[in-house]
């Protein structure tokens, strides 16, 4: 499972050829979460409410960028790692 970045203690992640909809991973202490690209949403699991805030902006940022890891990790098994939220 491919990191995509990791910043203030969270790990965001793909799976190769996962299932859709297009969606990332997020590992944060004990807690685990699977969020939605399109629309940016919590679609599984549980972080702390500031945790998911911060997921939520930098993922606003990055929504492009998830989206084409997505696409390339699926079809080529390529991905680029992200910028973390600073």
């Amino acid at each position: 499972m491919p990191e995509i970045s990791r910043f203030l203690g969270i790990v965001i992640t793909m799976y190769f050829n996962d299932h859709n909809p297009p969606h990332f991973h997020v590992r944060y202490e004990e807690y685990r979460a699977l969020v939605g690209i399109e629309p940016l949403e919590l679609r599984d699991g549980r972080l702390p409410p500031r945790v998911l805030g911060l997921v939520i902006e930098w993922g606003e940022m990055h929504q492009a960028e998830l989206m084409e890891n997505w696409t390339t990790l699926a079809e080529e098994g390529n991905f680029r790692r992200i910028a973390p939220l600073v």
